[in-house]
């Protein structure tokens, strides 16, 4: 792996080093095709066109600059207001908009609607935006993004042959698409609507992105792999457009793919950060990279990983970066079993991060501590991670987060029992373990994720190994494998307890799994020699 960490140093020393996508400035960074007419004036519609380009790599800032450009180039331009509060909305982060950039989106449609001489097309996009932002005061986040949906809904519908009109219309059905329905209706209905217009825009940033977003699910990621692996043909500078295609990769177990374009996304993610505070894409990059690092057994990898993540003196404070600051160092003590480092990660970390902000992100290093703790004797840490948890929940169903508070539940049962084991009452143990699990199957992953810190199906495949109960734990394994393919910890447990049933076939069939899958691992971890071992056999 390239040493990233090499530039940080120039990160605090050197000018911004701000991402420039304007032709009009000389720069000739390639980021797709979009050209949705508008009665702007030529140089506004050169930059209104960058902008709409940008937004749909989720590259948000920067569309908003090229927006603002535009708007600043022709005052009169109603569809650059549109694009500022566009810009602003963010559909499937997660996150609503903070109350200062929800009043500028409705400041700038409330210009774009007083333009004179709106054509059809532009009062029915102003109209479709501004669904989102009506009563927004008084309105939920999920409510604002089912009236986006709405919105957009009738756009399309009036215009049938819009491609920007469809491919928004998509982006909006992924947004509302329940959690829970692991049938993927929503995303499927998204997909077939993307990829008939992928056939005819085959330059389309949104199309791309948004197909692979559709199909980011255990059922249906393999519809996206040609599309992620041509991804980069269009945006080969764009930080997202380079992380995207891992979405696909980790959904497929196909790990050094995931590393590979992770490694490249960082890379340009740091190279057009500011000098003020890195980039939300940085630190997704690499919670992905060393997410895939620790599936090959690359563990001296993934703390090179952690350790250039730690050295960035300031983040852009977003969901997505609170969850890489605290994934990441979690998922390097427990993938590789460190129970008691695990007890040990700093709450909070780093200070100067608005973690209050974030409680869906925060619970994630107590679940880590309290599973570290349980596992290694700690019951003190332990009952302090259950009892933050348990106020997490509260705090995130108060304000009606419910994904992450029933994920903070799921996480606080299976802390809950592993202390119950460590205590020696296992049936009680096996209970809170199968509900942990059954909690957090009912829930697919979130997009900003690359996968569970620890699977609650596969701590329950521990749970039931070290009961003696070999059947049970190769089904619980198993299971979390049809979610996680190629998850080094599954396969190592789901070979162990085929081995224990003896069913030796099937136990050499993932110990050669996890073999080809660590062949290049710099890990001394007891599951990866044993597993040479057996296969030699």
């Amino acid at each position: 792996m390239k040493k990233i960490s090499k530039v940080v140093v120039l990160f605090c020393l050197v000018l911004p080093l701000t991402i420039q996508f304007s032709l009009a400035q000389g720069h000739k960074t390639k980021h797709g095709t979009v050209n949705l007419q508008t009665s702007c004036s030529p140089a506004a519609q050169q930059r209104f066109n960058s902008g709409l380009a940008l937004m749909h790599h989720m590259m948000y800032e920067q569309a908003e600059q090229e927006f603002s450009e535009a708007a600043e180039a022709a005052p009169d331009c109603a569809m650059a207001q549109w694009g500022i509060a566009m810009s602003v909305i963010h559909p499937l982060w997660g996150e609503r908009p903070s109350d200062e950039n929800l009043q500028k989106g409705q400041s700038a449609l409330e210009k774009a609607a007083q333009q004179k001489n709106l054509t059809a097309r532009e009062a029915a996009y102003i109209k479709a935006a501004a669904n989102f932002y009506e009563n927004w005061k008084n309105t939920s986040y999920a409510d604002q993004l089912k009236a986006f949906e709405t919105g957009f809904q009738a756009l399309h519908e009036a215009f049938p042959e819009d491609a920007e009109a469809t491919t928004f219309f998509a982006l909006a059905q992924l947004a509302t698409a329940p959690k829970t329905d692991k049938t993927y209706a929503k995303q499927k209905a998204a997909g077939e609507l993307l990829e008939n217009l992928n056939a005819k825009n085959p330059d389309h940033p949104g199309l791309f992105h948004y197909i692979i977003h559709a199909y980011d699910n255990p059922s249906l990621a393999s519809r996206a792999v040609k599309v992620a692996r041509e991804y980069e043909r269009i945006a080969p500078d764009v930080p997202h457009a380079l992380h995207m295609p891992s979405h696909i990769f980790v959904r497929l177990g196909q790990w050094p793919d995931a590393v590979d374009w992770n490694i490249r996304s960082a890379e340009a993610a740091m190279r057009q950060s500011a000098k003020e505070e890195m980039s939300t894409h940085y630190a997704h990059a690499l919670d992905y990279m060393a997410y895939g690092y620790l599936q090959q057994g690359q563990d001296k990898k993934a703390q090179d990983v952690v350790a250039q993540m730690l050295e960035v003196p300031k983040y852009q404070p977003t969901f997505a970066t609170a969850y890489a600051l605290a994934a990441t160092p979690a998922r390097n003590a427990l993938e590789r079993g460190k129970w008691a480092e695990a007890a040990q990660l700093p709450v909070r970390s780093p200070e100067n991060f608005p973690w209050e902000k974030y409680p869906g992100a925060e619970a994630l290093t107590h679940f880590a501590r309290g599973i570290g703790g349980a596992r290694s004797g700690n019951t003190a840490v332990a009952e302090e991670s259950i009892a933050a948890l348990g106020k997490l929940q509260t705090q995130l169903t108060n304000s009606s987060d419910t994904y992450w508070a029933a994920q903070a539940e799921a996480q606080q049962k299976a802390v809950e029992a592993w202390l119950e084991y460590q205590r020696g009452d296992k049936n009680k143990a096996l209970t809170l373990m199968r509900e942990s699990a059954d909690k957090e199957d009912a829930l697919d992953k979130h997009p900003v994720t690359p996968g569970a810190i620890l699977p609650a199906r596969e701590l329950l495949g521990d749970m039931l190994l070290l009961a003696k109960k070999p059947q049970e734990a190769e089904v619980a394994y198993e299971a979390s494998l049809q979610v996680s393919p190629n998850r080094l910890n599954s396969l190592y447990g789901a070979a162990r307890a085929a081995e224990m049933a003896k069913d030796r076939q099937k136990a050499m069939n993932y110990y050669s799994a996890l073999v080809k899958n660590s062949a290049k691992a710099d890990s001394d971890r007891e599951s990866i020699l044993y597993a040479r071992k057996q296969a030699k056999k």
